[in-house]
């Protein structure tokens, strides 16, 4: 069996024994994580556990999320091919490629330049054109191209950042885990007009969302 090969069978082993075992029913959330292949985002040393249900780390302190969280922030998400999408926290590009599948654009933000360019040669390899890497604090969103119909951060913040609801389209849905070291949940948040919904899911643990509306430093100080 050929090395590409062999990540395929890995892939459908992860969607079959990770996601429809569990609770990802989204047809178009599973197409999408069977055809993204997540080793082109894990660094080499750490390559032999791509389809591993884990996190791993991507150095600059960053880490490529959990598969299953992967699919489940993007179940979330309610896309249906048409969005607008705003992803917080580029990391290793590896979810921005799996929106890339699901949206019509893509815009997604990262801090550390060296993640960021990262990314982008990861996405380029994919031929992925629909999508844009920015480098700037996440926290304060992406103005230029608001409202974003989906909104999805994949670091946690003390609350939800303030510019991200403003940059939300009537009718959008924003996927953020909230809370601190000890403890963060999965929330969705609804924008109806002038008006926000929001409610919690399961717990998670993320890295913090560093910024001007978010965490100081890693020390999880709130500003």
């Amino acid at each position: 069996m050929s090395q590409e090969a062999y990540y395929t069978s890995e892939r459908e082993r992860m969607v079959e024994e990770q996601f429809i075992r569990r609770d990802i029913t989204d047809k178009r959330v599973l197409s999408a994580m069977r055809k993204v292949p997540r080793h082109y985002f894990v660094p080499e040393e750490h390559r032999h556990m791509s389809y591993h249900d884990c996190p791993l780390p991507i150095g600059e302190g960053q880490t490529i999320s959990q598969p299953y969280i992967v699919a489940l922030m993007t179940q979330m998400l309610k896309l249906e091919g048409h969005e607008i999408v705003l992803e917080i926290g580029t990391g290793s590009g590896y979810q921005a490629a799996i929106l890339s599948l699901m949206a019509e654009e893509v815009h997604t933000i990262e801090r550390h330049e060296i993640l960021a360019k990262r990314a982008q040669v990861a996405l380029n390899s994919l031929d992925i054109k629909n999508t844009i890497v920015h480098v700037g604090d996440g926290t304060r969103g992406w103005p230029e191209n608001a409202p974003y119909d989906a909104i999805v951060s994949t670091a946690a913040a003390p609350k939800v950042p303030q510019p991200l609801l403003d940059q939300l389209a009537d009718g959008g849905r924003l996927v953020i885990p909230v809370g601190g070291r000890i403890g963060q949940y999965l929330e969705r948040w609804y924008r109806r007009g002038n008006d926000f919904k929001s409610e919690q899911t399961v717990p998670v643990a993320f890295v913090p969302l560093l910024g001007d509306f978010g965490w100081k430093d890693d020390t999880w100080d709130w500003l």
